[in-house]
């Protein structure tokens, strides 16, 4: 393949040599490798520890408004029994305030793609922080069902803007090598959330009906003060501001995100190109949305694997596990309250615990293979449940088999699924389309998890929870061929190359694609 020179316009020359050992060093300079400098290389150890603690922080920080969408998830679980009490709402209301909330984010969603390529990734993550704050304030003084939804809007809002701009901003600012663990942190974050929530119902469940809910709640208000504190941390994406031809201001956010210079300037001739700054027929290109909707076989292909695997993320049930864990376990013959809502803290648990065996295995492993694995686990755990409620009823060892299978098939979510959905859809869109690409998958989520969430209830009284759970099984066992035929594997290479492995419909099927390719993309787009 051998050297490949980038003219970068206003910034001078940038050097690279690009090739299958995928080794970096300036093409002007004379320095060999093997330099032997006891202070250099401790230089580097300490650079290098640095960068690592300061992308660590970015997608930390990053990853605090997902704690809102976990909390609300898991408190509202066990806030609804009281609400049921206080506010005396039906069964259908039920449905619509849980299952709302998802069905209102996608507009959130719609609107934070574009929102975020306009202010940017960061100020569109603080603009979600003070919607769902204003949401959840008003859920906690809500005094009748109405302002209750109200609440809910707001809050629905809130959560589609955090839930789809965080992956993305974190998939922008990682290396390559850690960008899939990095990127799982939301879903990390939503796990913590959701267990918090489950804590919270069972601290303040001996409260009074009408208290109780609101002070649940209202809990949810408290991370808003460290999601400010984090804005004045984190730097803007550097893609972001290159596609703002903000360039020099992106080398040093590089800077502090690469621990290797030479590699800062390859990283960053490959988005220049990639983004075509500098290139006039480029300001010519369609409109974002005119494309998505008219796409080419390579972005069509990258549509259906990303919208196909969002989807796929919350038809199988997972929400209405979550959310409806204590109507599963009072099936199952729980129904001291306490001890369901003890139930349900085991199922936070679960789905917390496993999210930590995926950011450690996912840039190891890959991410088809941990998708392989919550799968195919998920399949028969869910089938397993449908088996538990259906025929062998109540009674010590249906409630154990229930709690033991319904917390198994949220740790399978947790090892694959949830974290990799998000991590793919921040990483196989080209960067021009990025943003709302990443958006209209997220929109997917969100719309199914809302039908889950809002018509389970109704599908339970038709053919009984048991028969709801075979129905997900089957769900399950077709994204498992989805897998396999339509998602590649990403782990390892940056995000320009991604975008080349859907040039080709049998690319992913094995064979690697080389950096230097990239220029070739550029050349044919």
């Amino acid at each position: 393949m051998g050297l490949v020179g980038v003219q970068e316009n206003g910034n001078g020359e940038v050097g690279l040599s690009i090739g299958t050992k995928n080794k970096y060093r300036r093409m002007d300079s004379e320095v060999t490798e093997d330099v032997d400098d006891g202070s250099h290389h401790h230089h580097q150890e300490k650079r290098s520890s640095s960068t690592r603690k300061y992308v660590l922080a970015c997608a930390i920080f990053a990853s605090l408004n997902s704690v809102l969408l976990g909390y609300d998830v898991g408190v509202m679980s066990g806030a609804i029994i009281f609400i049921q009490e206080d506010l005396k709402i039906t069964e259908v209301q039920e449905e619509v305030l849980i299952g709302c909330l998802s069905i209102l984010s996608l507009f959130g969603s719609l609107a934070g793609g574009r929102t975020s390529d306009i202010i940017g990734r960061k100020w569109t993550m603080a603009l979600a922080a003070i919607v769902f704050q204003t949401g959840a304030a008003t859920m906690t003084l809500a005094p009748s069902f109405e302002v209750l939804i109200i609440g809910r809007f707001l809050a629905g809002i809130g959560i589609g803007f955090g839930v789809m701009i965080a992956p993305i901003y974190i998939a922008e600012i990682s290396p390559s090598v850690t960008r899939g663990s990095l990127t799982s942190f939301p879903e990390i974050f939503i796990n913590l959330g959701i267990l918090l929530g489950y804590v919270s119902n069972f601290a303040f469940s001996g409260l009074p009906a009408h208290i109780s809910w609101r002070v649940m709640l209202g809990v949810g208000i408290l991370p808003s003060f460290f999601i400010g504190a984090a804005l004045f941390i984190i730097p803007e994406s550097p893609r972001w501001l290159v596609m703002k031809n903000r360039v020099e201001e992106a080398r040093t956010v590089m800077l502090k995100t690469i621990d290797n210079e030479a590699e800062v300037e390859e990283r960053l001739a490959e988005i220049l190109l990639a983004a075509g700054t500098g290139s006039s027929e480029k300001y010519e290109e369609k409109a974002v949305w005119r494309e998505m909707l008219s796409p080419s076989p390579s972005l069509r292909r990258m549509l259906i694997t990303g919208f196909g695997i969002q989807c796929f993320q919350q038809i199988t049930g997972i929400d209405a596990t979550v959310y409806y864990s204590p109507e599963i376990f009072q099936g199952a013959g729980i129904q001291d309250k306490s001890k369901l809502l003890a139930a349900t803290v085991a199922v936070g648990v679960s789905k917390t615990a496993f999210i930590l065996v995926a950011i450690f295995l996912i840039d190891k492993l890959g991410r088809k293979p941990l998708l392989y694995v919550s799968t195919i686990g998920m399949t028969v755990c869910l089938f397993s449940i449908g088996v538990t409620l259906t025929f062998i009823g109540q009674g010590q060892v249906g409630i154990a088999m229930a709690i033991l299978f319904v917390c198994s098939n949220v740790a399978f979510f947790s090892v694959g699924i949830g974290p990799v959905c998000w991590v793919l859809t921040s990483e196989i869109f080209p960067l021009r389309l990025r943003a709302q690409a990443a958006a209209l998958g997220a929109v997917g989520n969100r719309v199914c998890s809302g039908l889950v969430a809002m018509s389970f209830l109704s599908v339970t009284r038709a053919i009984s929870v048991g028969g709801t759970f075979f129905v997900f099984s089957v769900i399950s066992a077709i994204s498992v061929l989805f897998v396999y035929a339509l998602v590649p594997e990403t782990k390892g290479k940056s995000l320009e190359q991604i975008e080349l492995l859907f040039k080709d419909e049998h690319e992913w099927q094995g064979s690697e694609v080389e950096l230097g390719d990239v220029v070739h993309l550029v050349q044919k787009q």
